[in-house]
């Protein structure tokens, strides 16, 4: 145990060494290509403007989302009525679906349990 603190401990100090050499390079790198997204001036004031702009619009678009949502649900409907006239290739992305939406389940799980496949940790 001792020694995995140890190598840990170590590897932490090569990340901080790469980060301090490397970092600020970096950082006006990424600042220059994105120059065009940079709210001038740069103030606290300006980050709430910009967060309260960002949550009303989000707030605006919820009727949208809820119209297609029931939208969505009328075709889903729609095609469970009418089963005989459903396509393979229909049937196809819906399995497809079920299974990724199963998959993710499953990767939540593990993560869940700390990484592990077998249970949870006591």
């Amino acid at each position: 145990m001792a020694s995995k603190l140890h190598q840990l401990q170590s590897k932490a100090v090569q990340a901080s060494q790469f980060v301090s050499k490397h970092g600020g390079a970096y950082y006006k790198q990424l600042l220059e290509q994105n120059k065009q997204f940079i709210q001038e001036p740069p103030t606290v004031e300006k980050c709430n403007l910009l967060s309260k702009q960002l949550f009303y619009t989000r707030l605006a678009s919820i009727p949208g989302r809820y119209e297609s949502y029931w939208k969505e649900l009328d075709y889903v409907k729609h095609l469970w009525k009418h089963k005989q006239e459903l396509k393979v290739e229909d049937a196809g992305i819906a399995a497809l679906f079920g299974l990724e939406c199963f998959a993710w389940f499953c990767a939540g799980e593990i993560v869940g349990r700390g990484f592990t496949i077998t249970g949870y940790k006591v």
